[in-house]
């Protein structure tokens, strides 16, 4: 499986993201420059944390008019798997990918920490190696973490079963203490924590690695059906 990494001006996550996926998972993984315009070679795309563009205007509000993101959109469209994580999932609001906001966290102040997560939906391509309601750890690092949407965008949300994980101490005000979200099809996943730095118990959780691992798994099924 190739996986892309999108590295856009500002962002600081990709080595570690790189990481997971080649060291970890050992998989075939390329950093790709934000200016590129055809991703139709990878399998699976990933947008790392960071500040691209220094976070100016909004965060992911001007990486969303990078060249790349019309090709990310077209990989999400063909149903191939799309993380975002942290400021990857500002990206994806901000493009449309997924719906509601990320605003500043409820007490205004930049938090790096471990954090609880439970799963709140194990039948994705991203959770399948995960049981439902399970915790993990998975590390935070973010400033405007704190996911908001409307009534209506929560209600269908919660209906579709988009919420695929919840923290569980809600620490930066995440309205129903949202952590991660999914498209309505499933295959565009956005989140906060940083399942990229939860890969090896040396760092203090490996929990994060099971994500990868789903996303591996599900492409090889998914690879082996259609051949």
């Amino acid at each position: 499986m190739r996986f892309a990494c999108i590295v856009f001006p500002g962002s600081n996550c990709d080595v570690d993201m790189y990481h997971a996926i080649r060291d970890e998972l050992g998989e075939e993984v390329e950093y790709v420059w934000h200016s590129e315009t055809d991703l139709d070679r990878f399998d699976a795309i990933l947008l790392p944390g960071g500040f691209s563009y220094g976070d100016y205007l909004r965060c992911g509000a001007i990486a969303h008019f990078s060249n790349v993101m019309e090709s990310v959109k077209k990989a999400a469209e063909a149903g191939k798997p799309v993380l975002g994580v942290c400021n990857g999932f500002q990206v994806l609001v901000e493009s449309g990918l997924l719906p509601g906001a990320l605003i500043r966290n409820k007490n205004l102040k930049f938090i790096c920490r471990p954090a609880t997560l439970v799963v709140e939906n194990n039948e994705t391509m991203f959770t399948s190696g995960y049981e439902n309601k399970q915790e993990i750890i998975i590390p935070v690092a973010h400033g405007e973490g704190n996911y908001y949407c409307d009534a209506e965008t929560l209600k269908a949300l919660e209906a579709n079963n988009q919420i695929v994980f919840r923290y569980k101490n809600n620490f930066n005000g995440s309205i129903n203490d949202i952590a991660g979200i999914t498209n309505e099809k499933g295959n565009v996943l956005g989140m906060m924590p940083h399942p990229e730095r939860a890969v090896d118990q040396l760092i203090g959780s490996a929990d994060g690695l099971n994500l990868f691992k789903s996303i591996l798994r599900n492409w090889r099924e998914a690879h082996v059906l259609n051949v």
